[in-house]
């Protein structure tokens, strides 16, 4: 069959790889693409958000499925645009309707799911710009830290962490008067501080039964030790050493299950993954959040260690029969390193020679901001490459990741030197 992938990173590299070892595809088209998804399928220029584009690129090519990679096209209602067209209802869509994408499209959406289903999660209040006075008061009742959440995507950047309560005042304001975040924080949501490590659960779906994939931890912050700016992601190892099967059983039976049932008993279409971000209190785990598609990096992690092949896994989305699925995991661990322009997140230079890739043994280097010209593979964004991993621990992964990243240059790369630190 012929799948069109849409995305640009290093998440949708890993699906290309993975969809490209399957029997039941023979093309493999990437939109918009990068300098990896090039060397193993065809790369389009099309927004994924150019939903018209994408339609006529689907009936030149007779192309069968659909997997989409990124939050935006779902949450702007691609899967609802293909079932209510004619000429494309028969192709398979792997990522939820824009109903269910509202879990990602709106913290507020999210956080209210989560009470109605008794989900555990932090207290929380919203507000808009009309009540920021009663803002500045929910804020005088919690204990410090302050978690301020913009409603809307904010490309992973809309969390602030703050320990002073002027400063988090200042901050509230910033978000809805001023937009800080654009229409993204026209809505702010207040939530309490959870203390404790975090991790993710990754889910498939079919709208009516699940299956786990592997957890994983990634690493936010630019700077060694979790400190500095939040980033898209730094690196990410599977599976979470503290992650007990205990634990792993209190994952599924108080969040896992009722959040699938909960999506039938809110009528809410879902086909695809579900990324529960999860923080660990005390022996507890409780939500963070929800995304609607698989993370980045973890995906670089949690994808090589799937033994399963995944196009059949898609079909069975599609089809409603993943109950007949049994999902295979290689026992071994997979670490990720991402390695990024000098100055991301904040500004940097794009159009550096990535060199030594060549050199590569014993890693997969999953490209993401990084695409060809003239024979060369130049960055074209902040997260440029990740350097996955495997081994016997995820310490015998990590140091593979690193003794490979050795081999590679371009000018001000910048990565992370301490993932796994906190294990």
């Amino acid at each position: 069959m012929t799948i069109l992938i849409l995305g640009s990173g290093g998440r949708e590299h890993t699906f290309a790889w993975k969809v490209n070892q399957s029997q039941l595809c023979d093309t493999i088209f990437v939109a918009p693409g990068n300098s990896g998804t090039a060397q193993i399928a065809t790369n389009v220029a099309i927004k994924v958000t150019d939903f018209e584009a994408i339609k006529s690129l689907v009936i030149e090519h007779n192309i069968e499925m659909v997997v989409v990679g990124p939050e935006d096209p779902l949450v702007q209602g691609i899967h609802d645009f293909f079932l209510n067209d004619e000429q494309l209802k028969h192709v398979a869509v792997i990522g939820p309707q824009k109903a269910a994408a509202e879990l990602e499209g709106s913290k507020e959406f999210a956080k209210e799911f989560l009470f109605r289903h008794n989900i555990p999660t932090a207290a929380y209040e919203s507000f808009d710009a009309s009540n920021v006075a009663d803002g500045y008061k929910f804020l005088e009742t919690l204990n410090p830290p302050y978690v301020l959440k913009a409603d809307g995507l904010a490309a992973g950047k809309g969390v602030l962490i703050l320990n002073d309560l002027n400063e988090a005042k200042t901050e509230l304001k910033s978000m809805l008067v001023d937009a800080k975040f654009g229409t993204a924080s026209s809505k702010v949501v207040i939530e309490e501080f959870l203390d404790g490590i975090e991790l993710s659960c990754f889910v498939l779906t079919d709208g009516k039964n699940y299956k786990i994939l592997p957890t994983a931890k990634d690493y936010k912050r630019i700077g060694e030790g979790d400190t500095g700016l939040n980033t898209g992601g730094m690196g990410a190892i599977s599976p979470v050493p503290f992650a007990t099967d205990e634990f792993l059983n209190k994952i599924e039976e108080r969040i896992v299950k009722p959040t699938i049932s909960g999506l039938q008993k809110d009528n809410l279409p879902y086909k695809g993954f579900v990324f529960i971000g999860l923080i660990k209190v005390g022996d507890d785990p409780k939500v963070i959040e929800y995304n609607v598609r698989m993370g980045d990096p973890e995906t670089e992690v949690v994808l090589p260690r799937l033994k399963n092949d995944l196009v059949e896994i898609f079909q069975a989305i599609a089809n409603q029969t993943l109950d007949t699925i049994d999902i295979e995991i290689d026992e071994r661990a997979a670490t990720t390193v991402m390695l990024v322009s000098g100055g991301y997140p904040e500004a940097y230079e794009k159009g550096k020679e990535i060199t030594g890739l060549e050199n590569i043994e014993d890693s997969i280097a999953f490209h993401a901001g990084a695409h060809l010209k003239d024979g060369k593979t130049l960055t074209s964004g902040g997260r440029v490459m990740a350097i996955t991993s495997y081994g016997n621990t995820y310490q015998e992964a990590i140091k593979k990741s690193y003794q490979n990243i050795d081999q590679l240059h371009f000018d001000k790369m910048n990565y992370r030197k301490d993932i796994g630190f906190d294990l």
